[in-house]
């Protein structure tokens, strides 16, 4: 019996790649649901926004040059649509508080139902230009999905949402993810990071499941 292929894959909720390739990971799901076993972990990319955006687009238009980039950015796909007031007037401070929420959610449900809600705050930022930086805004998104916002916030007052949230950011520093979205291939031997098409990701998905490596080399 073939064994499920176990891909680990690293995202910031605000990281505008990871929108992009929500598109790539429900395409690689639907090819090979009954091969591969995706484990979605987050990466801090976004966690200061302020502090981000001053050190690295002050001099190239803070926070209206980035919004200028991200427009540009997704302009070649169709299918990811940016509310052109993402980062010109809705500006999140951090991505980290939407992390926690969906680790609450995981705790408080399982993980299907964390991953479907990462995608309903994704679109509620880049579709309909909410601030999912807030945390009234999110429990607002959860409340309206029918979850139970006392059993999230208990997980998230006595602390367990957190410490799943830092295991989050500390595996990323274990394996050494630079940024979103990362998919991590053959337990760390193989990282695919960035604005990566479909066609690459799934031939190094389809080599694995065809040629799986067990042991590292003896070179």
């Amino acid at each position: 019996m073939n064994k499920t292929l176990v891909i680990d894959y690293y995202t910031d909720i605000l990281c505008v790649w990871a929108w992009i390739a929500q598109k790539r990971v429900d395409e690689l799901n639907k090819k090979l649901a009954n091969s591969i076993e995706l484990q979605c972990y987050y990466v801090d990319v976004f966690g200061d926004v302020p502090t981000k955006i001053n050190t690295q687009w002050q001099s190239k238009g803070g926070f209206i040059g980035f919004a200028e980039h991200i427009q540009q950015s997704v302009s070649a796909f169709e299918y990811a649509h940016v509310n052109p007031k993402v980062w010109t007037q809705v500006r999140p401070t951090t991505s980290a508080n939407a992390h926690l929420m969906l680790k609450a959610i995981e705790i408080t449900y399982d993980k299907k139902k964390s991953i479907d809600m990462a995608l309903t705050f994704r679109s509620a930022f880049f579709v309909d230009g909410l601030d999912i930086g807030n945390l009234d805004v999110l429990y607002d998104l959860a409340n309206a999905n029918g979850l139970d916002l006392n059993a999230i916030d208990t997980s998230i007052r006595d602390g367990s949402a957190m410490a799943s949230l830092m295991g989050d950011y500390q595996k990323s520093k274990q394996q050494n993810i630079n940024g979103s979205p990362s998919f991590v291939l053959d337990g760390g031997r193989q990282i695919l990071y960035g604005d990566v098409g479909f066609r690459v990701i799934l031939a190094n998905v389809e080599e694995l499941l065809k040629h799986p490596t067990d042991e590292a080399s003896w070179c």
